[in-house]
C-alpha cells in the first residue's frame, strides 16, 4: 500500500484541471519533510481503513452465523425490516397529519355522498308522485292488461315494465306499436 502511495505523486493523471492545479500548488508550498509526513499519515489511514474493513467482514460473517443458528432467514429478516419501516413511518408527524387529513376528507366525502343520495331519492320520489309519471304508469298497466290478458294487476313498476317488454317481444307483428 505504501508503494502505491509513493507512486501516486509521480503519476500525472488529474481527473479535472482544477484538481491538478490545486494539487500542484499545494505540493509546492509544502516542504519535503511535510510531504513525507503526510504520505506516512496517508499510508497509516489507508492501513486503518483496510483493518476496519477486515474487522467489519468478520463481524458480518459472525452475524450471519448467529442468524443461521437462530433460524432467521432472509425472508424473515425482510418481513421484520418492512414491519419496522412501517412502524417508523406511521410514527412520523407527517404520516399522522396526512392520515388525519385523509380521514377528515373521507368523512366530508361521505357526508357529501349521503347528501347527494338524499337529494336523488327525494327527486325520484317527486318524479314517481308526479302526474306525468302516474299517467305513464297507467298507460303501461293498460297496455299490459291488453297484451297480457286478464292477469291481476299488481307488482312493482319494474316488474310490470319487464313483463310488458317480454310480452311485446313475443307478439307477432299486428300493426300495434
Amino acid at each position: 500500500m505504501s508503494l502505491l502511495c509513493s507512486l501516486l505523486p509521480r503519476l500525472d493523471l488529474p481527473e479535472e484541471a482544477e484538481d491538478a492545479a490545486a494539487t500542484t500548488s499545494a505540493t509546492e508550498t509544502l516542504s519535503e519533510e511535510e510531504q513525507e509526513e503526510l504520505r506516512r499519515e496517508l499510508a497509516k489511514v489507508e492501513e486503518e481503513i483496510q483493518t476496519l474493513s477486515q474487522v467489519l467482514a468478520a463481524k458480518e460473517k459472525h452475524l450471519a452465523e448467529i442468524k443461521r443458528k437462530l433460524g432467521i432467514n432472509s425472508l424473515q429478516e425482510l418481513k421484520q425490516n418492512i414491519a419496522k419501516g412501517c412502524q417508523d413511518v406511521t410514527a412520523t408527524s407527517a404520516y399522522k397529519k396526512t392520515s388525519e387529513t385523509l380521514f377528515q376528507a373521507g368523512q366530508k366525502a361521505s357526508a357529501a355522498f349521503s347528501s347527494v343520495g338524499s337529494v336523488i331519492t327525494k327527486k325520484l320520489e317527486d318524479v314517481k308522485n308526479s302526474s306525468t309519471f302516474k299517467s305513464f304508469e297507467e298507460k303501461v298497466e293498460n297496455l299490459k292488461s291488453k297484451v297480457g290478458g286478464t292477469k291481476p294487476a299488481g307488482g312493482d313498476f319494474g316488474e310490470v315494465l319487464n313483463s310488458t317488454a317480454n310480452q311485446l317481444i313475443l307478439i307477432p307483428e299486428t300493426g300495434m306499436h
